[in-house]
């Protein structure tokens, strides 16, 4: 059994119906195909051990919500992430797990990060995760608004495409 800190819930205004247990989340009502529920809470943790061990991908993610004005998701790094940056939204990153290194802007601005730390950026900046010091590195992520899994634009091109960086766990 994975062990990760913070052993609590996302809980995202649910107000009503008794909630179905749909995976890793309480929902209040099971959403169509292809989209996500209006209400919910959300065990992170089961849903970072729901992550394989390995991928042939830089991460892994899982959306939790996915709406226009912003979306909800966890994802596990898997490798050290190259300069890139995204051109459509902000991001928040919420350290779930694991250790590593980060840089936002400039590779000189690099420092550690851990459990508990909450990372920013805005749209457009250049961040990189250069090192995993202690796995497994997981986030909670916000980006808004919603951020297309394809808005990932690597300073090197030759350093990879959206579908070598993401593959979505669902």
């Amino acid at each position: 059994m994975l062990e990760l800190p913070l052993q609590g819930f996302l809980e995202i205004a649910a107000k009503s119906a008794v909630p179905e247990r749909i995976g890793s989340c309480f929902m209040t009502e099971k959403p169509a195909a292809g989209q996500t529920a209006t209400t919910g809470r959300f065990d992170i943790g089961e849903v970072a051990a729901s992550f394989p061990s390995s991928a042939k991908t830089l991460l892994v993610d899982r959306y939790l919500t996915n709406r226009e004005a912003a979306s909800a998701r966890v994802f596990r790094v898997y490798k050290p992430t190259p300069p890139h940056y995204h051109a459509t939204c902000d991001e928040y990153l919420y350290v779930f797990s694991g250790r590593g290194t980060f840089w936002m802007t400039d590779a000189a601005t690099i420092a550690e990060f851990g459990p508990g730390q909450l990372l920013f950026f805005e749209k457009g900046t250049v961040h990189a995760l250069p090192d995993i010091l202690e796995e497994p590195v997981v986030f909670l992520s916000v980006d808004t608004p919603r951020r297309d899994p394809k808005d990932i634009i690597f300073i090197n091109p030759e350093d990879g495409t959206p579908e070598s960086f993401v593959q979505q766990s669902y």
